[in-house]
């Protein structure tokens, strides 16, 4: 038996939120700042100050700015007591709050004199100036950026707060390539992503990798299609509830979604594009029900070239950002020289018409 598309496909709205349908944020974990990067905030922590103390921001003589009133190459001033010497990231001696240059001060011996002036501050970084006092280390709902690493490792924080959803994709043979894709571009959403291969291509062995034990949501990779190796739409019918397969959206019209218990799968079609296509228009909205990720952030800019759609059929335009403008790179087909170019992406609604030059478009990027 071979799995055929219906005669009308699943508008995207739809198919969505039946696949939305009773999913919540999973429960927030604690991770390592090495497993974190990518994760989406959960409870942050208040940081403490740093630096802690007034540090050296330079290399140079720690003396204290009142010291050195009058002080010149034509008229040294002779020190007491011998400057001390601190490296940048020293701890500041006490009683000084400045830090000369190797160069401003001579010495001889037990001898030292000062040949300028410096002013409190100079040389000198303060304690809380790079972190405030109880500073939250990031914005709950939002991924944890390179920066919000930064700040925590400064602050000696080892561990972040963080939802991080399990994803599994179950890879059909044939499908390596596009399973790959996924695994990656999933990862960088912060997901703790699993693959299994199923044994072969039938729906008895796609059925029997269908474990949805040990994880939040499932993707199928491949065999959604209408092919006589086509299986996993048949397979998860038998395994699960199938909620519907085809869907008004282009690239990805043959992909299909269901549940197996709580857990929402997607079968995503074997072709790179198509299965980007799905994920961007369908899993990424349920990883961020899952993360409870804030609204993602659009970037609105003028349209170089107008984008023609059909009516009917919710379509998705890759975009690159070229001389402060959208460039439309592929409308509904996709190459994969496109999806490497591509800055951003457009969700063109099937009510939509298009977008004629100049219009501004709200486009989600690519890589946040």
């Amino acid at each position: 038996m071979t799995q055929r598309l219906p005669p009308s496909l699943t508008p995207l709205d739809t198919a969505l939120a039946a696949l939305l349908r009773g999913v919540g944020p999973v429960a927030p974990v604690e991770l390592p700042l090495t497993e974190a990067d990518g994760c989406i905030a959960a409870g942050m922590p208040l940081l403490a100050a740093y630096p802690p103390c007034d540090i050296a921001a330079a290399d140079g003589w720690a003396l204290r700015a009142n010291d050195l009133v009058g002080a010149s190459s034509y008229s040294p001033l002779p020190v007491t007591r011998l400057p001390v010497w601190v490296d940048a990231g020293d701890a500041m001696p006490e009683g000084c709050d400045c830090v000369l240059d190797a160069d401003a001060v001579e010495v001889s011996g037990p001898l030292a004199q000062v040949l300028a002036e410096g002013v409190p501050g100079q040389g000198v970084r303060r304690a809380g100036t790079d972190v405030p006092e109880r500073t939250p280390v990031a914005a709950e709902g939002y991924p944890i950026s390179a920066a919000v690493l930064l700040l925590a490792r400064a602050a000696g924080t080892e561990k972040l707060s963080v939802r991080r959803p399990r994803l599994r994709l179950v890879n059909l043979p044939g499908a390596t390539v596009t399973t790959q894709m996924i695994a990656d571009v999933a990862r960088a959403a912060g997901l703790d992503v699993s693959t299994l291969e199923a044994g072969a291509r039938d729906a008895t062995s796609i059925a029997a990798a269908l474990d949805v034990s040990a994880c939040d949501l499932l993707l199928t990779i491949g065999g959604s299609g209408v092919g006589r190796q086509d299986a996993a739409v048949l397979a998860l019918a038998q395994r699960g509830n199938l909620i519907a397969h085809g869907l008004a959206l282009q690239p990805g019209r043959t992909a299909a979604v269901g549940r197996l218990g709580e857990v929402p799968i997607v079968a995503l079609p074997g072709s790179p594009d198509h299965a980007l296509a799905v994920w961007l228009a369908l899993v990424l909205p349920l990883i961020d029900r899952l993360s409870a990720r804030l609204p993602r952030r659009s970037t609105t800019l003028p349209l170089a070239r107008k984008i023609a759609s059909n009516v009917g059929i919710a379509e998705i335009a890759l975009l690159a950002e070229e001389h402060h403008a959208w460039t439309p790179l592929a409308v509904g087909e996709w190459s994969l020289q496109a999806i490497a170019r591509a800055d951003a992406w457009l969700l063109i609604s099937a009510s939509h018409e298009g977008f004629a030059a100049g219009a501004a478009a709200d486009a989600y990027l690519m890589r946040e």
